[in-house]
């Protein structure tokens, strides 16, 4: 079957999307409201309209309108994101039930919604952290599945490692799918990888050394890679490496021969390289997320750090891409009366 084409809301640098994209599906537009994300985003989808704008501020209505000259009424579309998780981070000790950031969520859904108004809605993925289920969040998490419902979606949760889909990263996320068809949302089912190198030697011991940063580096001084560049080592732990933790928030050292822990920094508290030596540069946080050295990220170093860390590992997204495919197709055949695969 020809895929939906898809509509990525609160897409940042577009790890999702890029697993759809290389699955075979149409980006037709992608919203976020990183200025820097955006420009990622234009740089790495040309064919697509990235737009930078606040989804609160746009609203349902907003979002339409960026839509239609793009999009024939009862097209079918695929809508894909991850709204912003922090609200429901457990690595955020502050995090309550009443922040307003968990309410974007259900603004993701309202906006579903609407487009279904319009067009085809074939399926909704939904991308968040494995917190959005702890009990003090059980309000908003049942909200959401209410919603699912009530917009006519068979919606099913399912929490997914980055590891099982070959990306070496011990990353842990869930996915809540809705398919318009109760039947397709029952052959969901994203297939797993095996046999493939899952340390962090296998992604990054091959890498030269990257750039230090500096208000005078430009792109073309930045070996290998023009992301492969990170902060210059001041602190003293970077001097005696073996006084650098494993487990450490802010002086995490990983291990060569091990998948990294989480790629989910602070501002500029980047995972420390297994040398002891440095911090990883962006393009090894890039790898170690499962991004291929063809993807570039724009920005201040800060900013590449953020989009980095809020990314959906690709080749999970692709795995996601490929079932959500895979589902519709065997249902689409069994309507039709022809067999899969003819």
């Amino acid at each position: 079957m020809v895929p939906p084409k898809i509509v990525s809301l609160f897409s940042g640098a577009g790890g999702l999307d890029l697993g759809f994209s290389e699955a075979g599906y149409e980006l037709a537009l992608a919203i976020d409201n990183s200025k820097w994300a955006i420009e990622t985003h234009k740089v790495n989808f040309s064919a697509t309209r990235s737009v930078a704008a606040d989804l609160v501020a746009l609203q349902p209505a907003g979002v339409l309108s960026k839509l239609g000259d793009l999009l024939t009424p009862g097209e079918a579309i695929g809508v894909i994101g991850g709204p912003p998780c922090q609200g429901f981070s457990r690595g955020n000790p502050k995090a309550l039930a009443a922040d307003p950031r968990n309410k974007l969520p259900l603004l993701y859904l309202e906006i579903v919604e609407a487009l279904q108004a319009i067009y085809d809605v074939k399926f909704v993925l939904f991308e968040n952290v494995l917190g959005i289920r702890d009990v003090k969040h059980a309000e908003a998490f049942s909200g959401i599945l209410d919603k699912f419902k009530q917009i006519g979606l068979t919606s099913s949760v399912s929490e997914f490692c980055a590891l099982d889909f070959g990306v070496p990263q011990n990353r842990k996320r869930i996915i809540i799918s809705g398919f318009t068809d109760a039947s397709a949302s029952a052959k969901f089912v994203p297939k797993r990888v095996s046999g493939v190198d899952l340390t962090v030697r296998g992604a990054i011991g091959h890498l030269p050394e990257p750039a230090f940063y500096s208000r005078h580096l430009v792109p073309d001084e930045v070996p290998h890679h023009v992301n492969h560049w990170t902060m210059r080592p001041l602190s003293k732990r970077f001097s005696e490496p073996e006084n650098v933790a494993t487990g450490a928030r802010s002086f995490r050292r990983l291990a060569w021969d091990k998948p990294s822990p989480t790629v989910a920094y602070g501002h500029r508290e980047i995972h420390v390289h297994p040398s002891g030596h440095r911090r990883l540069s962006i393009h090894e946080a890039m790898l170690l997320q499962g991004f291929p050295s063809s993807f570039t990220l724009k920005g201040p170093l800060s900013s590449q750090v953020e989009q980095v860390s809020n990314a959906v590992p690709p080749p999970l997204a692709r795995a996601l891409a490929d079932a959500a495919l895979s589902a519709m197709a065997t249902n689409d055949s069994m309507h039709s009366g022809v067999p899969v695969g003819k």
